[in-house]
């Protein structure tokens, strides 16, 4: 309607940042965090040759900052665990998915509105459009399930939940991950899948969370 060239969308306390390009496709934490961190990288401006992200950013960030000679460390989910990750590493970029994004060198929390300054920046000095770094981050396929649960015991008690597991982790053949957590406010726990196919993502997340229900529920 506007023939903007950014869409910028915040939280309701502005420290998250979500943000679409000319074209109206969505950027997220992960594909701003590493258009963030590779630009420092780019003026010498990174620290600790290393961005911290969480277990749950996606295999695509890893990818895309490894292949730059970029270090990504994961940190549990939470702002304060990023932070805490990042000063122990010397890194001066952390962030989540959800446009949770740290530039430590500005400031010691999320601010939503000095990661869109951030981002607006390299695409003013090299005067390109956003869509231009949308390539930077290639996205595996994520499947998400929440299954309420009645208490939250170790998975590693449940030799079915192991089993299911192993087997999963056999069909992803080293080309995606598996990652099984708790909410840390709700009685839920999380099944997180990662693959390069979508349909292979869904089957193992579905079988999994199959087991965890009959284990757990």
């Amino acid at each position: 309607e506007h023939n903007a060239d950014a869409g910028i969308a915040f939280d309701g306390d502005a420290d998250r940042v979500l943000m679409c390009d000319e074209s109206g496709k969505l950027m997220d934490g992960d594909l701003l965090l590493a258009i963030c961190a590779i630009d420092a990288k780019e003026q010498g401006l990174l620290k600790g040759g290393a961005v911290v992200g969480t277990v749950m950013s996606n295999l695509g960030l890893e990818k895309a900052l490894t292949s730059r000679g970029i270090e990504l460390f994961r940190s549990q989910v939470g702002d304060r665990y990023v932070l805490a990750e990042m000063l122990k590493r010397g890194a001066n970029f952390g962030g989540e998915q959800s446009g949770h994004v740290i530039a430590l060198d500005h400031n010691t929390t999320g601010d939503g509105l000095l990661t869109a300054l951030l981002t607006l920046a390299k695409a003013v000095r090299l005067n390109k459009p956003l869509s231009t770094f949308s390539s930077l981050v290639e996205r595996f396929p994520q499947q998400l399930i929440n299954i309420p649960v009645l208490e939250k015991k170790p998975f590693e008690d449940f030799s079915e939940i192991q089993k299911v597991v192993s087997s999963a982790e056999d069909k992803l053949k080293g080309n995606g991950r598996i990652l099984l957590r708790y909410s840390g406010t709700e009685n839920k726990a999380r099944v997180m899948v990662e693959s390069e196919s979508e349909e292979i993502c869904s089957l193992v997340a579905e079988e999994v969370a199959a087991v965890i229900r009959k284990s757990l529920a």
